[in-house]
Protein backbone atom coordinates (compact mmCIF):
# COMPACT_ATOMS: atom_id res chain seq x y z
CA UNK A 1 0.00 0.00 0.00
CA UNK A 2 1.15 3.75 -0.65
CA UNK A 3 3.00 5.43 2.80
CA UNK A 4 1.57 6.74 5.08
CA UNK A 5 4.05 9.74 5.06
CA UNK A 6 6.45 11.90 2.82
CA UNK A 7 9.66 10.02 2.78
CA UNK A 8 8.12 6.35 2.67
CA UNK A 9 8.27 3.25 -0.15
CA UNK A 10 5.57 4.88 -1.37
CA UNK A 11 7.29 8.48 -2.03
CA UNK A 12 10.18 6.94 -3.84
CA UNK A 13 8.05 5.04 -6.35
CA UNK A 14 7.52 1.50 -7.66
CA UNK A 15 9.51 -0.02 -10.09
CA UNK A 16 7.03 -1.50 -13.28
CA UNK A 17 9.52 -3.68 -14.94
CA UNK A 18 12.33 -1.06 -16.50
CA UNK A 19 9.99 1.11 -18.12
CA UNK A 20 8.31 3.13 -15.38
CA UNK A 21 8.29 4.21 -11.52
CA UNK A 22 4.71 4.53 -10.42
CA UNK A 23 3.77 7.27 -7.97
CA UNK A 24 1.35 5.42 -5.97
CA UNK A 25 1.02 7.82 -3.02
CA UNK A 26 0.00 11.05 -5.46
CA UNK A 27 -3.66 9.82 -5.01
CA UNK A 28 -3.19 10.40 -1.14
CA UNK A 29 -0.48 13.46 -1.62
CA UNK A 30 -2.91 15.81 -3.64
CA UNK A 31 -6.36 13.82 -4.04
CA UNK A 32 -5.72 12.83 -7.98
CA UNK A 33 -4.38 9.45 -8.29
CA UNK A 34 -1.15 8.74 -10.96
CA UNK A 35 -2.98 8.09 -14.38
CA UNK A 36 -1.38 5.96 -17.74
CA UNK A 37 -0.81 8.52 -20.36
CA UNK A 38 -1.02 5.25 -23.11
CA UNK A 39 0.30 7.55 -25.90
CA UNK A 40 3.57 5.98 -27.48
CA UNK A 41 3.17 3.16 -24.66
CA UNK A 42 2.98 -0.27 -25.86
CA UNK A 43 -0.13 -2.47 -25.02
CA UNK A 44 1.67 -4.80 -22.37
CA UNK A 45 2.80 -1.52 -20.62
CA UNK A 46 -0.62 -0.08 -20.64
CA UNK A 47 -1.36 -3.50 -19.03
CA UNK A 48 0.87 -3.44 -16.67
CA UNK A 49 0.94 -0.06 -15.04
CA UNK A 50 -2.75 -0.62 -14.83
CA UNK A 51 -2.29 -3.29 -12.70
CA UNK A 52 -0.23 -2.20 -10.80
CA UNK A 53 -1.97 0.74 -10.07
CA UNK A 54 -5.30 -1.67 -8.80
CA UNK A 55 -3.08 -4.06 -6.87
CA UNK A 56 -1.35 -0.70 -5.59
CA UNK A 57 -4.70 1.08 -4.51
CA UNK A 58 -7.61 -1.37 -4.59
CA UNK A 59 -10.44 0.89 -3.53
CA UNK A 60 -9.83 3.21 -6.29
CA UNK A 61 -10.14 2.47 -9.88
CA UNK A 62 -6.86 3.38 -12.28
CA UNK A 63 -7.25 5.37 -15.60
CA UNK A 64 -5.35 5.14 -18.77
CA UNK A 65 -5.82 7.79 -21.44
CA UNK A 66 -5.02 7.99 -25.28
CA UNK A 67 -5.10 4.07 -25.32
CA UNK A 68 -4.42 2.42 -28.78
CA UNK A 69 -7.66 0.22 -30.02
CA UNK A 70 -5.64 -2.78 -29.28
CA UNK A 71 -6.02 -1.94 -25.63
CA UNK A 72 -9.29 -1.06 -25.63
CA UNK A 73 -10.04 -4.55 -27.04
CA UNK A 74 -8.29 -6.45 -24.70
CA UNK A 75 -9.11 -4.95 -21.47
CA UNK A 76 -11.93 -7.37 -20.61
CA UNK A 77 -9.93 -10.78 -21.32
CA UNK A 78 -6.97 -8.88 -19.40
CA UNK A 79 -8.82 -8.02 -16.31
CA UNK A 80 -11.39 -10.64 -15.97
CA UNK A 81 -13.83 -10.05 -12.79
CA UNK A 82 -12.93 -6.44 -12.76
CA UNK A 83 -15.61 -3.09 -13.93
CA UNK A 84 -14.01 -2.25 -17.44
CA UNK A 85 -15.32 1.30 -18.20
CA UNK A 86 -13.88 1.93 -21.61
CA UNK A 87 -14.35 5.20 -24.52
CA UNK A 88 -13.29 4.75 -27.76
CA UNK A 89 -13.93 8.44 -29.17
CA UNK A 90 -11.43 9.66 -25.92
CA UNK A 91 -9.75 6.51 -26.37
CA UNK A 92 -9.95 6.21 -21.89
CA UNK A 93 -9.90 2.76 -20.17
CA UNK A 94 -10.64 2.74 -16.28
CA UNK A 95 -10.52 -0.79 -14.44
CA UNK A 96 -12.15 -0.49 -11.25
CA UNK A 97 -15.65 0.22 -10.14
CA UNK A 98 -16.10 4.13 -10.53
CA UNK A 99 -17.19 5.84 -7.13
CA UNK A 100 -20.42 7.43 -6.49
CA UNK A 101 -20.40 10.94 -8.51
CA UNK A 102 -21.63 14.17 -6.67
CA UNK A 103 -21.20 17.77 -7.78
CA UNK A 104 -22.28 18.71 -11.51
CA UNK A 105 -19.58 19.63 -14.23
CA UNK A 106 -20.94 20.35 -17.39
CA UNK A 107 -18.45 19.85 -20.23
CA UNK A 108 -19.45 21.96 -23.13
CA UNK A 109 -18.06 21.68 -27.27
CA UNK A 110 -18.12 24.18 -30.11
CA UNK A 111 -18.25 21.51 -32.95
CA UNK A 112 -18.53 17.63 -33.03
CA UNK A 113 -14.78 17.40 -33.48
CA UNK A 114 -14.17 18.54 -30.04
CA UNK A 115 -15.78 15.84 -28.69
CA UNK A 116 -12.45 13.32 -28.40
CA UNK A 117 -11.30 15.78 -25.63
CA UNK A 118 -14.59 16.49 -24.10
CA UNK A 119 -15.20 13.36 -23.14
CA UNK A 120 -11.71 11.86 -22.26
CA UNK A 121 -12.67 14.86 -19.42
CA UNK A 122 -15.49 13.36 -18.78
CA UNK A 123 -14.39 9.89 -18.80
CA UNK A 124 -11.64 11.26 -16.22
CA UNK A 125 -14.42 12.81 -13.77
CA UNK A 126 -16.22 9.97 -13.75
CA UNK A 127 -12.80 8.26 -12.38
CA UNK A 128 -13.01 10.99 -9.73
CA UNK A 129 -15.96 10.57 -8.57
CA UNK A 130 -17.78 13.81 -10.42
CA UNK A 131 -20.79 14.00 -12.36
CA UNK A 132 -20.18 15.40 -15.60
CA UNK A 133 -22.88 15.87 -18.97
CA UNK A 134 -21.56 16.98 -22.23
CA UNK A 135 -22.94 19.17 -24.49
CA UNK A 136 -22.00 19.13 -27.86
CA UNK A 137 -21.58 21.38 -30.87
CA UNK A 138 -23.53 24.34 -29.46
CA UNK A 139 -20.56 26.86 -30.97
CA UNK A 140 -20.09 30.40 -31.76
CA UNK A 141 -20.87 30.06 -35.44
CA UNK A 142 -24.44 29.25 -34.44
CA UNK A 143 -24.77 30.95 -31.00
CA UNK A 144 -28.48 30.46 -30.55
CA UNK A 145 -27.91 27.19 -29.99
CA UNK A 146 -25.65 27.30 -26.48
CA UNK A 147 -28.67 30.46 -25.51
CA UNK A 148 -31.04 27.71 -26.02
CA UNK A 149 -29.14 25.88 -23.13
CA UNK A 150 -28.43 28.70 -21.09
CA UNK A 151 -30.56 27.33 -18.06
CA UNK A 152 -28.57 23.71 -18.07
CA UNK A 153 -25.29 26.09 -18.60
CA UNK A 154 -26.26 27.97 -15.07
CA UNK A 155 -27.43 25.01 -12.96
CA UNK A 156 -23.42 23.25 -13.66
CA UNK A 157 -21.15 24.00 -10.45
CA UNK A 158 -18.51 24.09 -13.09
CA UNK A 159 -18.11 24.68 -16.71
CA UNK A 160 -15.66 22.61 -19.19
CA UNK A 161 -15.30 24.69 -22.67
CA UNK A 162 -13.81 22.85 -25.53
CA UNK A 163 -13.09 24.83 -28.57
CA UNK A 164 -10.79 24.61 -31.68
CA UNK A 165 -10.58 27.04 -34.55
CA UNK A 166 -10.70 30.79 -33.16
CA UNK A 167 -11.16 29.53 -29.42
CA UNK A 168 -14.65 31.60 -29.07
CA UNK A 169 -17.12 29.71 -27.00
CA UNK A 170 -14.73 29.71 -23.52
CA UNK A 171 -15.07 33.54 -23.23
CA UNK A 172 -19.06 33.65 -24.32
CA UNK A 173 -19.53 31.23 -21.79
CA UNK A 174 -17.34 32.76 -18.75
CA UNK A 175 -19.43 36.20 -19.82
CA UNK A 176 -22.78 34.22 -19.08
CA UNK A 177 -22.23 31.67 -16.05
CA UNK A 178 -21.25 32.62 -12.81
CA UNK A 179 -19.47 29.32 -12.10
CA UNK A 180 -15.89 28.87 -12.79
CA UNK A 181 -15.14 28.32 -16.24
CA UNK A 182 -11.89 26.26 -17.63
CA UNK A 183 -10.88 26.98 -21.52
CA UNK A 184 -9.77 23.73 -23.43
CA UNK A 185 -8.07 24.96 -27.30
CA UNK A 186 -8.31 21.98 -29.27
CA UNK A 187 -5.66 21.21 -32.30
CA UNK A 188 -9.03 21.71 -34.48
CA UNK A 189 -8.64 24.04 -37.49
CA UNK A 190 -7.05 25.06 -40.96
CA UNK A 191 -3.55 26.87 -41.47
CA UNK A 192 -3.28 29.68 -39.09
CA UNK A 193 -4.88 27.70 -36.35
CA UNK A 194 -1.63 26.60 -35.96
CA UNK A 195 -2.90 23.51 -34.05
CA UNK A 196 -4.74 24.90 -31.26
CA UNK A 197 -2.18 27.69 -31.33
CA UNK A 198 -4.79 30.47 -32.04
CA UNK A 199 -7.81 28.98 -30.16
CA UNK A 200 -5.21 28.39 -26.92
CA UNK A 201 -3.91 32.80 -27.66
CA UNK A 202 -7.55 33.83 -27.79
CA UNK A 203 -8.58 31.84 -24.55
CA UNK A 204 -5.70 33.24 -22.82
CA UNK A 205 -6.57 37.05 -23.92
CA UNK A 206 -9.81 36.49 -23.45
CA UNK A 207 -11.61 39.73 -21.93
CA UNK A 208 -14.34 37.64 -19.77
CA UNK A 209 -12.47 37.84 -16.39
CA UNK A 210 -11.91 34.39 -14.77
CA UNK A 211 -11.58 32.02 -17.65
CA UNK A 212 -8.53 29.75 -16.87
CA UNK A 213 -7.31 27.91 -19.73
CA UNK A 214 -5.42 24.05 -19.90
CA UNK A 215 -3.09 22.91 -22.54
CA UNK A 216 -4.35 22.05 -26.12
CA UNK A 217 -6.27 19.17 -26.38
CA UNK A 218 -5.69 18.32 -22.44
CA UNK A 219 -9.30 16.89 -21.31
CA UNK A 220 -7.30 15.26 -18.46
CA UNK A 221 -5.93 18.46 -17.18
CA UNK A 222 -9.70 20.77 -17.34
CA UNK A 223 -11.01 17.52 -15.77
CA UNK A 224 -8.20 17.35 -12.61
CA UNK A 225 -9.34 20.84 -12.27
CA UNK A 226 -12.68 20.53 -12.45
CA UNK A 227 -12.52 18.29 -9.94
CA UNK A 228 -10.56 20.07 -7.47
CA UNK A 229 -13.55 22.91 -7.65
CA UNK A 230 -16.19 20.08 -7.31
CA UNK A 231 -14.00 18.95 -4.02
CA UNK A 232 -14.00 22.47 -2.67
CA UNK A 233 -18.19 22.98 -3.34
CA UNK A 234 -18.74 19.60 -1.66
CA UNK A 235 -16.19 19.38 1.20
Amino acid sequence: MPAEGPGGPGAAGVPVGEFAVLDVDRRRRTGVPEVVFGEGKTSEQIFALLAELRARDPEAPALATRCPAAVLDGAAARFPGEAVDLDRVAGTLAVGVLPPARGNVLVVTAGTTDLKVARECAATLAVLGVRADVLADVGVAGLGRLLARLEHLRAAECVVVVAGMDGALPSVVAGLVSAPVIGVPTSVGYGVAAGGLAAAAAMLASCSPGLVVVNIDNGFGAAVHAAKVIRAVHR
